[in-house]
């Protein structure tokens, strides 16, 4: 980064607008010329820390801000970790039953989806676990 430029930063597990991600791994991701330790959720509001580990956790609480948001999401990524999962059935209709595509796949997969269809201006967001 240039000398003299503000440097950009996360406040309180959030950083508003929309952003590419720049890269994934070793526990975090790169976006918005900055680096976030720990999983995100990557929203039309913007891009928000998120307590996930992995599939096996996701409860329809942590997908509170998704819902929030959800008039201006078609499709909601989810980037389970190393490796593709079912999202649960209750998560499954918690999305259908508020008109949100989603589709399951590793982490990896799901952020080089998410900027590919962001580029495209589509209505995307995407929830991603962190990977090391």
């Amino acid at each position: 980064m240039p000398r003299g430029e503000p440097v950009r930063r996360l406040h309180e597990g959030f950083l508003p607008g929309r952003h590419a991600i720049d890269a994934y791994g070793n526990g975090g991701f790169r976006f918005g010329e900055m680096s976030h330790r720990g999983s995100i959720l990557a929203l039309p509001s913007g891009i928000h820390a998120w307590q996930a580990d992995g599939p096996e956790a996701f409860t329809p609480e942590m997908f509170a801000a998704v819902l929030a948001e959800r008039e201006a999401i078609d499709v909601l990524l989810v980037g389970a970790g190393r490796d593709m999962a079912v999202l649960p059935a209750a998560l499954g209709w918690m999305f259908r039953e508020a008109r949100i595509g989603v589709d399951v796949m590793a982490t990896g997969a799901a952020a080089r989806t998410y900027n590919i269809m962001l580029g495209e201006g589509r209505q995307v967001a995407a929830a991603l676990v962190a990977i090391d």
